[in-house]
């Protein structure tokens, strides 16, 4: 049995608010989503059928007839479940109001959760000196689980209403806090992959573990997850060496041996800063690169998440390539700790799959839609420096990495990331004109879906995402559905 050591914040059952009860339900109206990197695909007058599992059972687009009983008409035409009747049918119809739309959930692939209390606080410092001063002091006290339950019911609400349906936490070094993350994960309705903290070298005193100690908590974790949801459907366990210079290298050995026997997720750090990479380097002089550290240990697979990776040489990206692990990028981090400006354009035409990660706390913020800004503008940046316009990622790349750039680094691409038949419903509903809005909408900016021929009104709709990502905010974001299950809900 997997190891709770403090039963009032460990009851024997919790029941999944991902997995309650819920009626068939056909969403009408504008849904937006970007299944291919750069390609905006727009579905106006569009119904989704969404079953009681959550998952998606049908989309058919360009209805004009609206009325409940030809949604229900459709619905009954194109159902693949058995013995459904127009009773069991629920309608939400969103088309009354052209401003708003579902849009998917959005996917943060690199978040600290216990260092959330600390966003916006870095000062001058740099990476090393972030986790010496900040980071670890912070960390370290989690063992107190009411202080861990009151940060993680937090962050975790705060992200949801972000519109973060898909979460890939590390928690800290501690079993019991983050067996806690994983539960109240589960609670309150986050699909999420959580992370233990390893970490037996080059750590403080008070917030270091040895090697055994490590191997144990990191197996009750994975136990502890794996009969909380045993299906895996909304939380697994993800192997979480910190990064190379806080684990011995027999410790990444026995992570990547146990990595591969259970095909287990893995997250780490992956070049995040010049001293980083030389400290690193120095350490492990019998490796060719700080990335083949990984490699000979056999922590790269196609369900590995490396954050950063802003100073790769050719031969360590082709070692990403190879294994096809994914990327982590996080810009609102490496700008403010002063990490670097990541290629991610060089990364992407290489075939990587790339996402998007707060960093919380390197990173300022808990949304997702401001690193996608922060994304976009950095690889501006990028171009200042080196003059070459490809670097540039537009909006709908953008929106990719969001979404189903996230799905495919979390190898969850046949679950979630776009709007498809076959994915579960996790999604936003986006209100553009919500109650103190940060964004200004003026009528000749509307779509016009009824009166304009589709492509305009299609051009003027994906003017108003560009709105959205640069001025809009979680004041836009009414509801958020995870699993086909309403769990945010703000009017």
């Amino acid at each position: 049995m997997p190891s709770r050591t403090n039963a009032a914040f460990f009851p024997e059952k919790i029941d999944p608010i991902c997995h309650a009860k819920i009626d068939y339900t056909v969403y009408y109206g504008t849904f937006a989503h970007t299944p291919i990197l750069g390609e905006l695909d727009i579905l106006a007058f569009t119904a989704i059928g969404v079953d009681q599992d959550g998952t998606i059972d049908f989309i058919v687009p360009k209805i004009t007839d609206n009325s409940i009983s030809n949604l229900i008409s459709i619905t009954l035409e194109n159902s693949t479940c058995k013995n459904l009747i127009k009773e069991d049918i629920k309608i939400i119809n969103i088309s009354d109001d052209e401003n708003k739309f579902f849009f998917p959930g959005f996917i943060d692939t690199h978040i600290h959760a216990p260092q959330f209390p600390n966003n916006g606080i870095f000062g001058n410092s740099t990476l090393l000196d972030w986790l010496e001063v900040y980071t670890f002091p912070l960390e370290s006290s989690f063992t107190n689980l009411d202080f861990a339950s009151q940060i993680y019911t937090k962050v975790i609400q705060r992200t949801l209403g972000y519109g973060t349906t898909t979460a890939s936490y590390y928690a800290t070094i501690h079993t019991d806090a983050s067996n806690l993350l994983a539960d109240l994960s589960l609670k309150l309705g986050q699909r999420s992959f959580v992370g233990k903290v390893c970490m037996n070298q080059n750590s403080p005193d008070h917030y270091i573990e040895t090697i055994e100690e490590c191997k144990n908590s990191t197996i009750q974790v994975i136990d502890h997850i794996k009969e909380r949801n045993p299906s895996g459907d909304l939380i697994n366990p993800v192997l979480t060496p910190r990064f190379a210079a806080s684990c011995t290298d027999d410790l990444l050995k026995w992570l990547g041996e146990l990595r591969k026997k259970g095909d287990y997720h893995c997250q780490t750090h992956l070049s995040e800063n010049h001293r980083e990479i030389e400290w690193i380097t120095k350490m492990f002089p019998q490796y060719q690169s700080y990335t083949d550290i990984y490699l000979q240990n056999n922590l790269l697979s196609s369900k590995t998440t490396l954050a950063h990776c802003i100073h790769l040489s050719d031969d360590e990206m082709n070692i990403l390539k190879y294994t096809k692990s994914g990327v982590s990028h996080c810009p609102t981090s490496n700008s403010s700790i002063t990490s670097g400006e990541a290629r991610i354009r060089w990364l992407l035409e290489n075939n990587i799959s790339v996402s998007l990660g707060t960093d919380c706390s390197g990173g300022f913020t808990p949304s997702i839609l401001e690193v996608a800004k922060h994304a976009l503008l950095v690889s501006r940046h990028l171009v200042m420096k080196t003059k070459d316009d490809n670097e540039k990622l537009t909006s709908n790349d953008v929106f990719y990495l969001a979404t189903m750039g996230g799905a495919k680094v979390l190898n969850i691409e046949d679950k979630v990331g776009c709007f498809k038949k076959g994915l579960k419903f996790d999604a936003q509903l986006i209100n553009l004109n919500a109650k103190d809005s940060n964004i200004d909408i003026f009528e000749f900016q509307n779509p016009m879906w009824n009166t304009l021929p589709i492509n305009d009104s299609k051009k003027k709709f994906a003017d108003l995402l560009d709105k959205w990502l640069f001025n809009g905010d979680n004041r836009n974001i009414e509801k958020v559905y995870v699993n086909g299950r309403n769990v945010i809900s703000k009017v």
